[in-house]
């Protein structure tokens, strides 16, 4: 019987302990300076880095064909978009 009240006074506790800040949660919620920026972003950089791999030939043939033909149409919309400007006005 001792053991259920001492249960439920547990219970009761937790909610009020809930609001209860702790100093890794206050921390959690400031503004990192500067220098904490700056050490994350390269650890971010490091991490990107170790993932990252050359590219093959093929590959690489393939990004330059599929870059080119967006650069292409990309200008050709702004042609299109210019040229009925002319005539419009």
């Amino acid at each position: 019987m001792e053991e259920n009240q001492e249960n439920t006074q547990e219970k009761q506790e937790l909610p009020a302990q809930m609001f209860v800040k702790k100093k890794s949660e206050e921390a959690r919620f400031r503004k990192p300076s500067w220098k904490e920026k700056i050490k994350h972003f390269l650890v971010e950089c490091k991490r990107v880095l170790k993932v990252t791999k050359k590219p093959s030939r093929d590959e690489f043939k393939n990004i330059v064909k599929v870059t080119g033909i967006g650069i292409l149409i990309i200008g050709l919309i702004g042609f299109l978009i210019h040229f009925v400007k002319e005539l419009i006005f």
